[in-house]
């Protein structure tokens, strides 16, 4: 559970792992915070790899690198059925849990078909902590845009909403991203958003935005707002920088 009880988000813009030549996937600073937001030394842990189809070898990598942060690690699978008989009740026993990217359209399916959507708000509202990135950052919000139908991203309109915003990943690193998200915030078709450079987080406590983080030099986080007349006002957000 998180220090307060509160419900939070860590909505990852990329980048929650740094590839190692040595060790495979090397947990970011991203991810040391939101251990830390759980207050616990050895926090119970699970995470979800199913926007890629619980692949063996993503599965095996992830127990990994979170096994080398001292933490207590299980996953949930929806391939080929699920692997935890009490799905709900595993989640809600847990402190932290972690989506990894993907397709986010596939993921959001399959979760409304296995009920994981109202599943997902109680756990979110008994203070577990939510945390993900890419699709693991999109599918907490409103909406956002995604490659989840192609290479030509469209913007996504049916997210699990428990943030009333939309949100941007990958920011800095796809040229798609900004104007379809400014597009789609300025015509009214998405809500206002809140949008991640590579390496930064959004974090929320309840539906309150309350700061970014980052571990790169440079890298930023943006509030991208209609301005009334069918064009966005986009402010840049200083994240704080981890260590």
């Amino acid at each position: 559970m998180s220090t307060d009880g509160q419900p939070h988000i860590l909505a990852i813009g990329g980048g929650s792992f740094q590839l190692n030549s040595r060790h495979g996937l090397e947990p970011s600073p991203l991810l040391r915070y939101a251990f830390d937001l759980t207050g616990q030394d050895r926090p119970r842990v699970c995470f979800l790899a199913t926007a890629t189809g619980d692949p063996a070898e993503r599965l095996a990598l992830a127990y990994d690198a979170f096994n080398r942060m001292d933490a207590e690690v299980s996953h949930l699978a929806l391939f080929p059925m699920p692997n935890i008989e009490d799905v709900r009740g595993h989640l809600l026993a847990q402190d932290l849990v972690y989506v990894f990217g993907g397709s986010v359209v596939n993921l959001l399916a399959l979760w409304r078909a296995h009920g994981l959507d109202e599943v997902f708000e109680e756990v979110w509202r008994a203070g577990v902590v939510l945390a993900g990135q890419s699709a693991g950052a999109l599918c907490w919000h409103s909406g956002g845009n995604t490659d989840s139908y192609g290479p030509e991203l469209r913007p996504l309109k049916d997210g699990l909403g428990l943030l009333p915003h939309s949100c941007g990943v990958h920011y800095d690193s796809d040229p798609q991203r900004r104007p379809l998200l400014h597009a789609s915030v300025g015509s009214g078709e998405l809500p206002a958003a809140y949008a991640a450079d590579e390496g930064v987080g959004l974090h929320y406590v309840g539906t309150e935005f309350v700061q970014a983080v980052t571990y790169r030099e440079n890298a930023m986080a943006w509030r991208v707002e209609g301005d009334g007349s069918g064009g966005v006002k986009e402010t840049p957000i200083e994240p704080r920088q981890l260590k």
